[in-house]
């Protein structure tokens, strides 16, 4: 329930332009043909963006417990040239909105998914994002 009152929240006081932000920079990426590869892990960002709460980002190796090739050593080059291109930038200006959250004692949930997009914002290919649960059935099988 806390899940779902957090979301309500975010989407009001964030996430509506977070995600639409997102999602233009998805549109831009398939409108410029080169920027395909990685138009899947901003697409896939801008959904997590609409609702955080309750749900977290994994490599899709872990979840399916074999390499694709967003796991592989494609999957790393495309995060190199993510990060060098953008990532810096986009995880950086998370960090910083984080940061501003966590000032007050009532923005300190909101920064901690500012920091967890972060983390997504600096390498998101090959990854997913699922529920929590997912989560804890994946670590303990």
């Amino acid at each position: 329930m806390i899940n779902l009152l957090m979301n309500v929240l975010w989407l009001v006081l964030f996430g509506w332009n977070a995600g639409l932000a997102w999602l233009t920079a998805t549109l831009v990426m398939v409108v410029s043909i080169i920027g395909i590869p990685w138009a899947r892990a901003s697409f896939n960002i801008a959904l997590f963006m609409f609702w955080p709460f309750g749900r977290v980002a994994i490599g899709r190796d872990d979840l399916t417990g074999q390499d694709d090739i967003g796991t592989g050593p494609l999957g790393f080059v495309g995060n190199v040239i993510w990060f060098l291109f953008g990532g810096i930038w986009l995880g950086l200006g998370h960090l910083i909105i984080g940061v501003l959250c966590c000032i007050t004692v009532i923005g300190i949930p909101f920064g901690l998914q500012h920091f967890k997009f972060a983390g997504l914002a600096f390498a998101p290919i090959g990854k997913t994002i699922v529920d929590r649960e997912v989560v804890d059935a994946v670590r303990y099988r």
